[in-house]
C-alpha cells in the first residue's frame, strides 16, 4: 500500500461526511478559501504580460471549487482542466462541469498519460500529512513536485504549512523555507517566489520554468 493512500482516504471521508463544500475538502474556514484560490492564480498574473489564454491544470482539484472561483471572477483567459487521484471527487466534478476535462490518475505512476500545461496549481495537496511521518511526506512531496516541474510549460504553484507558527500540528506538513529553498535550487530551479503575505499559517511557492 502506498503511504499517501492514507491522505486520500482522509479526504474521501471528509467528502462523505460533509458533501461538496469547503469542509468536504477539509478547509476549516470558508472565508480563507477564496484567498487561497486568488493566491494560486496570481502565478499567472505575475508571469504573463497580457490576458492571453493559458492552460491550467488544477492538480488535486477535488470537486472543482477552483473552477467555481474562475467562473465567479470571470477569468476567461484560463483554459481549465482538473486532476485528482480520487474517483469519488472526480465523479462529482464531472457531473458539475461536463464540458471541462477531468483526469483521475496517480501521476507518479502515469505521468505520460497527460500532456503538459502552461501552469499547474496544487492547492492543499501538501498541507496535510495525516499519519505519515515528516520524512515519508517529504519524500512524497519532492517526488511529486519533480514530476510537476516536467509537466508545466511556464510554472507551478503549491502551498505548505509554515514553520513560523505558535505551535505545529502533528497531522500537518510544516516545511522550513531554508530546507525547501535548498531542494528547489539543487534539483529544479533557482527561479521561484515564496509568498508569505496573505495572513494564513501557510505559505505559497511559485516555481517558474522560464
Amino acid at each position: 500500500m502506498k503511504e499517501y493512500n492514507k491522505i486520500i482516504a482522509h479526504y474521501e471521508r471528509c467528502l462523505d461526511k460533509h458533501g461538496d463544500n469547503h469542509l468536504g475538502v477539509d478547509w476549516p474556514k470558508l472565508e480563507d478559501v477564496d484567498t487561497r484560490y486568488k493566491i494560486m492564480l496570481d502565478i499567472i498574473k505575475l508571469n504573463e504580460e497580457s490576458d492571453r489564454k493559458v492552460s491550467l491544470l488544477d492538480f488535486g482539484c477535488g470537486t472543482g471549487h477552483l473552477l467555481d472561483f474562475v467562473h465567479r471572477n470571470n477569468k476567461k483567459n484560463i483554459i481549465y482542466s482538473g486532476l485528482d487521484i480520487s474517483q469519488k471527487f472526480i465523479d462529482v466534478a464531472k457531473k458539475k462541469y461536463p464540458d471541462n476535462s477531468f483526469y483521475c490518475i496517480d501521476i507518479l505512476d502515469s505521468k505520460d498519460s497527460i500532456g503538459n500545461f502552461d501552469y499547474v496549481v496544487m492547492n492543499g495537496v501538501f498541507t496535510e500529512k495525516r499519519e505519515l511521518s515528516y520524512d515519508e511526506m517529504w519524500n512524497y512531496f519532492t517526488k511529486m513536485i519533480t514530476v510537476i516541474y516536467e509537466k508545466c510549460n511556464n510554472g507551478f504553484a503549491f502551498n505548505v504549512m509554515s514553520k513560523n507558527v505558535d505551535w505545529e500540528r502533528e497531522d500537518l506538513f510544516h516545511v522550513s523555507h531554508d530546507i525547501l529553498s535548498s531542494f528547489l535550487c539543487a534539483n529544479l530551479t533557482r527561479n521561484y517566489i515564496i509568498r508569505n503575505d496573505y495572513g494564513l499559517y501557510e505559505y505559497t511557492v511559485y516555481v517558474f520554468k522560464k
